[in-house]
Formats: structure tokens, sequence, C-alpha cells
């Protein structure tokens, strides 16, 4: 990824400047409980040593430094500050007061339109309230887990007629994913390849921070395929209702480019999420053998792998949000208008609240994680996930494919930072 328009390395706000290796280690500070005019915090430390090609690799050792040095860097790579702790992001996430969704220039906004996730209450509620009943617990027990696990035995089928070797990632998991959120989504005129283009290329366009020409193109190009399948589907699904949730909009006075947005941002979050958690779940249990065979001993372990696995390597990384004034987080002073990135990724393995936060560990005591976000925000498609991943499909895979392994003779490969998880994963058997 082209880095070399970055901004140089001063905080536009503080004027703060610097590498962070000259910035000293600062102690956690209480935020006071005074008003914001009278409160007072140190400039965030610029972290220019950052990049995005790094941050796609491997951000891990880059949080673990980053959060042992301060719980916000000012990050030029990215135009941002980077929140890393686990309470300034928790902070957050229960203040949309002072920190707003509803960021200016957003690249959310740019690819997918103005969604609910990048609106405050009272219009955010209004757009969730509109989803209905699609996503709740007891419609996906009734309806949705049948159809979840006849797609499962599907896409399960075709991996084992591949044979040893497969990919589990896009010959399974993808496939799974997105055949399961097209039909939650009612695009019937679609096939789950469309729902999979569609889903990567708009969300390549949300984490574009290096301003990629090429990734805005096709990012554009499936919002404008999107927009018509919705168009074409509305007055089929007014006619004929089913359980989705095109069907449930169509009968509301909800307006279309409200419906476009926040259709767009669940083609995202509701394939990658799954997906991901599905394929880093299974991967990590293959990788530490004796919490695979804790799981497969006690079936309510896949519950308790599933949300590991999203503590661990939260699939949404990195989400923005922008101060509506002056405040004073965990010590660090944020201007008004400062654009931040609240790193789930580095909060999640924040040691000051999870004990080995770097290992995989199913058996550790059970503490809040922060993977599918909070407060008003919280993820409307978690329990949909959920019923995916760790009801679903783990324990029917690990019954029908006993001996699966990780293949030796070709590594798995997991890349990201705002979205992260696994983009090769081959498997055998036998």
């Amino acid at each position: 990824m082209n880095t070399s328009n970055a901004p140089t390395a001063v905080c536009p706000f503080s004027g703060a400047s610097g590498s962070a290796e000259s910035v000293s280690v600062i102690d956690e500070v209480a935020v006071p409980s005074a008003p914001a005019s009278v409160e007072v915090g140190i400039s965030a430390p610029v972290a220019d040593w950052v990049t995005i090609p790094d941050l796609y690799a491997d951000p891990f050792p880059i949080y673990q430094r980053m959060r042992s040095e301060s719980p916000v860097h000012w990050v030029p790579a990215v135009n941002r500050y980077m929140v890393m702790s686990y309470a300034a992001c928790h902070e957050i996430e229960q203040d949309e007061a002072r920190f707003s969704a509803d960021e200016n220039n957003s690249l959310m906004k740019r690819a997918m339109g103005h969604s609910m996730l990048r609106k405050d209450n009272p219009k955010h509620q209004v757009d969730r309230d509109s989803y209905g009943s699609t996503l709740r617990p007891g419609t996906i027990k009734k309806h949705w887990n049948e159809i979840f696990t006849a797609n499962h035995e599907k896409y399960l089928g075709e991996l084992v007629d591949k044979g040893p070797g497969a990919d589990f990632v896009w010959d399974y998991a993808a496939p799974y994913a997105a055949e399961n959120l097209r039909l939650i989504c009612g695009f019937h005129n679609a096939s789950q390849d469309d729902l999979q283009r569609w889903s990567q290329t708009m969300i390549d366009g949300t984490g574009n921070y290096a301003d990629d020409p090429e990734v805005w193109e096709k990012s554009a190009e499936s919002s404008a395929e999107v927009d018509s399948a919705i168009d074409e589907m509305l007055p089929y699904l007014a006619k004929n209702p089913d359980h989705s949730l095109l069907s449930g909009l169509a009968s509301m006075p909800i307006p279309l480019e409200d419906i476009r947005a926040n259709l767009k941002m669940t083609i995202g979050g509701g394939l990658n999420e799954p997906r991901d958690v599905l394929a880093t779940t299974v991967w990590a249990l293959l990788n530490h053998p004796e919490q695979l065979a804790a799981v497969r001993n006690d079936p309510k372990l896949h519950a308790v792998a599933f949300e590991e696995s999203v503590r661990w390597v939260a699939p949404i990384g990195m989400y923005p949000r922008e101060t509506t004034r002056d405040v004073v987080l965990e010590g660090v002073h944020l201007p008004k208008g400062s654009r931040l990135g609240v790193v789930l990724g580095a909060a999640n393995r924040d040691p000051k609240i999870f004990e080995d936060p770097e290992s995989f560990n199913i058996l550790r005591p059970k503490k809040p994680h922060l993977g599918f976000g909070g407060g008003v925000h919280f993820c409307a498609g978690t329990w949909i996930a959920r019923a995916q991943v760790a009801q679903i499909a783990m324990p029917a895979l690990f019954d029908r494919i006993s001996n699966l392994r990780l293949d030796p003779s070709s590594p798995s490969i997991d890349a990201g930072w705002v979205f992260r998880g696994l983009t090769k994963m081959p498997v055998t058997w036998g």
C-alpha cells in the first residue's frame, strides 16, 4: 500500500511532534469527574514509526508497544488518534455525547452511504429499529437455524469433495457465511459469489486509509450493483414478504438512501464477521489440540471458543469516532473535532484486563471483550454470528471431519488491522 502521502509526524491539534520512541511511558491516569472545561491532560504522543503495511501484516506487536507507552497516540500514517486501552475504548463506546459516530469525511460514508453505524441517537435508533425482528434470537431459533444448517451441510460437503488441501476459508467459511447473509438480507436476485464480491470491495473502501484509487473504483462499482439489486427486490418483497431484512423494510416509510446504506453496512460486517471468526476459531483450536479436546468433550465450550476467538482476533479491529468537544481520555487531551480510531484489536489484548492476553485460551476467566462493540452501537448481528458459527458450524464440522488438521505443506496466512482474518487456510484430513 502506498503511504508516501502520509501526513507529517505532527499532531495538527496539539502541535506535538517527534517519534514515539522519545515519549516517556505514562501511568494510567483516571479521568477527573469535573466538567470538561476544567479537565487537563497531556498531549498524545506521536507514533510516526507506525506504517499501514506493518499494521496490515501484523498489528499486535505494534499495539503492544503503543499501549505500553500511552492509551492514545496520534498516528500520522492513518491521520487519526489511535485509542489502545480497554478502559479508553470502553469509555468511548458508552459516551456518544462526547464521541460521535457521525464522523466527518468518513470512509464508510463514502464507500457505503450514511448507515446507522455512522449515526448518533436518535437517528441511529430509528434505523436500527427498522430491522425489526429479523435478527432477534427468537427468529434465529425458529427460522434461520434450519437454513444455516442446510447451508452448512451444502458447503462443508463441497469442501470434503475437494479433498485434502482445500482452503477452509474460501472453500467453506466464505460461501457458507455469504449464502446465509444473502437470504437474511433478501437478495433473491443475487448469488453468494455476488455477496462475497460486494462485501470485500466495499469493506476495502471503508478501510482505504492509503486512499488507493483502484480500491475506491471497485468499491463504487459494487455499491452501484447493490443499489440496483435493492431497487429490484423492494417491490417484489412488498408483494411476496418473507423473513428477510429487505422484506421488512419494503413495508416501512424508510428513505431509500437509508435502506441502501444500511444494507451495504450489513453486507460488510454480516459476511466478514462470521466468516473470519469461524476460520480463526477453527485455526486456533487446531493449533491448540488440548483445547480442541476440551471442546470435543464439552459441547458448551463451542460458544466459549467463539467468544475467545473474537477477543483474541477481533474481526472488526478498529472503527472511527470523532470528539464533539475538548475531552480528556485516560489522561490524554483530545481537542474538539479529533478523529479517533477505536482499536478493539488492542483493547481486547489489554494486560490490565486479560491475563496473558496474547494467547488463545478458552479456559481463561470469563471477562467481557469489546469485539462486538458496545453501547448503542453494539453489533446487531451478534446473535446471528453466534448461531452460524458456535451453534451450527463448529459442532457439525468437527463431528463430520474428526481428524481435521492444518495442511503442514501450505501455511495459513492472516492479515489486516481494520478488518482481520485468515486469507489462506489449507486443511487436510484422512
